[in-house]
This record gives structure tokens, sequence and C-alpha cells, in this order.
């Protein structure tokens, strides 16, 4: 009896199981306990309170309703603040600049993405610039750059003002003549879906025709609401990984049916993968047919797809990337920039709804510069001042992307700009960080500092970007990408793609604003804190929406 036990094939696997969760578990328990000695003198640094013994304050950051507490974590206690991680763990948040400028620029090398932040990104794009790092992040951003360059941008305008004429005549024919509800969020997602579409692969996926739903769209925008339900729970990926083979986990991901949370997840995934595999397919026989034929495609063979295939083929084979791997860009940057571009859109016309004194104001700057035939050119567009100010104001005091964490992976020390008070009332100019400790980059707090941009940090004021800014903002050094803040990241893991969005939105806001008016409805509208932030009706409701009272502008004296 013992014998066939000890030789029964799933007796073997279960223990063999077994054994390696223990060992994981074990390893995981010296890594907790050798990182809380490290991290001992941090518990000295200002901070919230933990509301919950195993969570900390982990429950609260991942909230979708925690808004405020976002709020309170980078205004309320400084430019470094000791959260509370899991079982007690500390997890600091840096929006010091200089601190920043270290992480982001200076040691790089040394803060980089946790292992739990690449693992869950591979599984929903593939090998991707989000999931991967070192020299196969150097390659791959560098294959990708000349299509986001500022030439590229210039080359994609004339396409850009064609989608958003579509848009505006689309929402134009649904409002008619009286004053209408419209979901903007949806329109915006649909524009940003075909903006990267033709713009980014040279592939239409809608004719913005009409009002309608679009699955695709609606799978793009349903994907991190789906994920982030899930986020406290992300520290289990890495564990089930280093115990389970892969093709055991997938087979435990479909089990779940498709109307579990999981189940939409995988989905979602599935759909956005396949149809990346189709659009590649269609540019693969435009290729092979050759520059001819490209030269008929929405983009003329400029898109991010035409120019990644055609490196390819003429690149040396250690440095080509494989199908897969053009097949997961795709895919990613397909959602990043509906993502991104779409809710950044909406927050812009949500906030206009609510100050119609500026929204008056830059629909007359808009008129005024206006050419013959409506359409501005980039150098134009980029010389709107009330335009530029919107714009970079709503970014900087709502960026789309909030919560990206960094782990160090070698001992070392963080310089502050300022002094920060201990609770003991000491004051430290640098951090000890221990190999292993884990940072979350405190864009948010840095975009709202009174220290760098004064006593009126939290308040809407696009007319700050209009003049000069103050000295203690150019100072500072703040190591963003864009426009001295940290809304789009920094170094070599910054957002690729911000110009790209920058100027579709400024394409957006200059075609529309001139032609319609926007006004708040009487439903209570939340933004909900996710991986990128995303507008419902009221605090149940996850279904992503922003209705908005939208009707045609006439021009004064039109009879109109």
């Amino acid at each position: 009896m013992s014998e066939s036990i000890l030789t029964n094939p799933f007796t073997t696997v279960l223990g063999a199981l077994g054994l390696a969760l223990a060992g994981v578990l074990l390893q995981q328990l010296i890594s907790f306990v050798r990182l809380r000695v490290a991290t001992w003198a941090w518990r000295q640094l200002p901070g919230p309170a933990s509301d919950s013994t195993f969570w900390g304050n982990i429950g609260q950051y991942f909230s979708r309703h925690g808004e405020n507490f976002h709020r309170q974590v980078a205004v309320d206690y400084g430019s470094v603040v000791r959260l509370t991680g899991l079982l007690g763990n500390p997890i600091l948040y840096v929006a010091d600049p200089k601190a920043l400028h270290t992480m982001l620029i200076d040691e790089e090398e040394i803060f980089q993405e946790t292992d739990i932040a690449l693992q869950i990104t591979q599984m929903a794009f593939g090998t991707t610039l989000l999931s991967i790092t070192g020299r196969h992040h150097a390659k791959q951003r560098k294959l990708l750059s000349p299509v986001f360059s500022v030439n590229h941008m210039r080359h994609m305008l004339p396409l850009f003002y064609d989608i958003g004429r579509k848009i505006r005549d689309a929402i134009s024919a649904q409002v008619g003549d009286a004053k209408a509800e419209v979901n903007v969020l949806g329109w915006m997602n649909r524009s940003a879906l075909e903006f990267i579409g033709q713009g980014g692969l040279g592939y239409s996926f809608d004719p913005l025709v009409t009002e309608s739903k679009d699955a695709y769209a609606d799978t793009l925008k349903s994907l991190l609401p789906n994920l982030d339900v899930n986020l406290r729970f992300q520290f289990l990926i890495p564990l089930a990984r280093q115990i389970f083979p892969t093709w055991l986990l997938r087979v435990f991901v479909n089990t779940f049916s498709a109307t579990s949370n999981i189940g939409r997840t995988r989905d979602n995934i599935n759909e956005m993968f396949e149809r990346a595999k189709e659009v590649y397919a269609s540019k693969k026989r435009a290729l092979a047919a050759g520059e001819a034929e490209l030269a008929k495609q929405t983009a003329q063979g400029k898109d991010l797809v035409s120019i990644l295939m055609q490196a390819n083929s003429v690149a040396d084979e250690d440095q080509r990337l494989p199908e897969e791997d053009v097949v997961s860009l795709m895919s990613m940057f397909t959602f990043a920039a509906t993502e991104t571009s779409s809710n950044a859109l909406s927050r812009i016309l949500d906030v206009l709804a609510k100050h119609p004194d500026y929204q008056a104001r830059l629909r007359e700057e808009l008129l005024e510069a206006r050419a013959a035939d409506g359409l501005l050119s980039y150098d134009e567009l980029n010389h709107l001042p009330l335009l530029d100010g919107v714009i970079r104001e709503t970014l900087r005091l709502h960026p789309p992307v909030t919560m990206l964490f960094r782990v160090a992976t070698r001992d070392t020390v963080l310089p502050l700009s300022e002094p920060v008070f201990t609770t003991d009332g000491k004051q430290i100019a640098s951090i000890a960080v221990p190999k292993g400790s884990q940072f979350l980059l405190g864009f948010m707090g840095c975009n709202l500092s009174r220290t760098i941009w004064g006593e009126d940090a939290l308040e809407w004021k696009p007319d700050r970007w209009v003049s000069d800014l103050p000295s203690a903002v150019t100072k500072a050094r703040i190591p963003g990408v864009y426009s001295n803040v940290m809304s789009f990241s920094g170094g070599k893991r910054s957002c690729i793609g911000f110009k790209f969005s920058e100027m579709e939105i400024k394409v957006v806001l200059s075609v529309l604003v001139p032609n319609l008016t926007f006004e708040l409805t009487d439903k209570p509208i939340q933004w909900n804190v996710g991986t990128v932030g995303f507008p419902t009706v009221g605090k149940e409701s996850a279904t992503p929406q922003l209705p908005l009272k939208v009707a045609r502008y006439a021009l004064p004296g039109s009879g109109v």
C-alpha cells in the first residue's frame, strides 16, 4: 500500500509542488525579515496610519475610490512619505525632484521596475517596452523612436485633422440643433483608437461616422478596470509563476467563466492580440507587395508597424525583432495610446465644462488663430498659449498614471533637494536605501508641491503657463520629459509617445471647442483611481463614461 502511494504520479506531483511552495515561502520569509531590519530607520518618516494589519495602506491606495487618499499622500506629508505595504513592509512615496532625478536618470539601473509589474505587463501585452529592461528595452525603444519624433508628428498632422473633423461632425449630428447629453468618454475613446490606428499602425479601426458601440474600443476601455479590481492581490503572481508551470496557470485561468473578472480580463487580452495579429497580417501583405502598396494605406507606410517591418527587413539577424514582439508592441501601443489619451481628453473637457469662462477664452483663441481652411500648422498649434496652458495645467493636476513602483537592486543613498523632518523632530537630507526596498514614484506629489508651484499649487490655473513659470519650478530640475511636470514620467522608461498624445489632444480640442459647447449634467461624475484614472457616473458604477451636455456653438452674428 505504502509503495503504491509513493509511486503514484499524482502524489509525486503534489509532493513536488508542496516542496516548491515551502521553498518559495521560506525564501520570501527570509527576504521579508531582512528587509524589515534594513528599513527600520524608515519608521520615523511621516506617513498615514495603516488601516489593515495585513494589507497596510495597499487597500487604500489601490481602491478605485481612493482619490482623496492619493491627494492626502501627495500633499499632506511632505516630499517623502512612508506608506505601509503588505504585512507592515514599508514603501516610500517619493515626490522630491532631486530624488526622482536620481531614481529615473542618475541611478536608473538601480531603481528598476518591480518583478510584479514586469510580469503583469508581460502577461497582458507580451514582450514590449513595458515588460522588458536593459539592452532589450533599449533596442526596442531605439527602433520605435522615429515614429514619435517631431518630424513624424508634422507628417501626421493632416491625418490627425481628418480624424478630428470626423469626430466633430459625428457629435454634431448626434446633438442636432438642440442641447443633448453625450457620453464624451465614448467618443474620445473611439477617436484615440483611430489616432493610434491610423497614425501608429496605418490601419483604420472605426469610420467614426455615427454614434455606435465599437466592440474593440469597449474591450480596450474595460481592460484596466478589470485588471485594477485585483491589484491588491498582484503579489501572488510571482509566487504562482515560481511554483506552477505556465501551462498549468493557463488551465487555471481558463476555468473562469466569461462573466467573472478574471474571465473578462482573459478575454480582453485575447481579443487585443487577435486584432493585432489581423493588422500585422495585412501590413505584412502590403510590405510584400512593395512600397506602392504601403503608400496607399492611411499613413503612407510611415506608421509604427511599417517602419518596424522595414527596419527588420534590412537589419542584421541579431538586431531584428521577432514577429511575436512586433505583434505584442502593436497590442501594447494600441491599448496604451487609447487609454491614456482618451481619459486625458475627457478630463480636459470635464474641467472646461466646470470652467465656462476658460472654455469661452479658449474658443476665442482658437477661432482667432484658425486658418482659412480651418486647419492650423504644427507650429501654429504649439504657439497657442491658452491651449497649451489648459492642457499642461490639467495634466499637472491630474496625471493619467499615478501608480508606478520601483525596487532598489542594490544598496544606495537617495539625496533630497530639501531636508525632510522625521516624526521625532530630526532633519535628514538623504535616505539610506537597502537592496530590495520598494518605492512609489510620487508624480502627483511633485506636480502639486507648494514648495515648487506656490501656495495655489492645488488650484487649476492655466494662466500660470501663459506667463513665465516661477523660478522655483525652473530651478527644481524636475526630471519629467514633459514641461516641468512628471505626468509622462522621465528617463529611459518615460512615455515614448507623449508628443503623439499631446498633438492628438491639441488637434481634437482645436476642432471641437470652436464648434461645440460643453456643460455639466446633473449626474454625479466620479473619477476613479486606477493604473489610469477613469470617470463613472457615481461611485457604484464600474462602467467608464462621462456624460456632458453638448450643443453646437453659434458664431455671434451668424444667425445659427
